[in-house]
């Protein structure tokens, strides 16, 4: 691709969005955009220690993203009355639609 090695600050509009087009589709946020077109899930690990199985609706650049039928999963460490650990318990929950801040994303898998 001819854009590849111009800077950006030399492209057109057009030659921008061409750019962008290109690196989404063969760039790091390619697996967000093939989730988008076919459906597929991903799993997303988070910076809160939660990760995130869910289905891509719609993102942008900065990995916002527009989340359907999500599986909330994290791990939790109750404690007993005198303030003991006990035995770490993975626990769930589904949220039907969700918007998530790119800036809380660590890594996107293919599930």
């Amino acid at each position: 691709m001819e854009f590849l090695n111009v800077p950006r600050n030399e492209l057109s509009e057009a030659g921008l969005a061409r750019l962008e087009e290109y690196e989404i589709a063969n760039g790091p946020l390619s697996i967000l955009q093939r989730a988008v077109e076919d459906g597929s899930q991903v799993l997303i690990s988070c910076r809160n220690n939660k990760k995130l199985l869910a289905r891509v609706k719609a993102f942008d650049r900065h990995s916002n993203m527009v989340l359907e039928n999500v599986k909330e999963m994290w791990t939790e460490t109750p404690r007993n009355s005198k303030g003991k650990r006990g035995k770490p318990v993975n626990r769930d929950r589904f949220i039907s639609k969700m918007f998530l801040r790119g800036d809380g994303v660590i890594l996107v898998l293919k599930a």
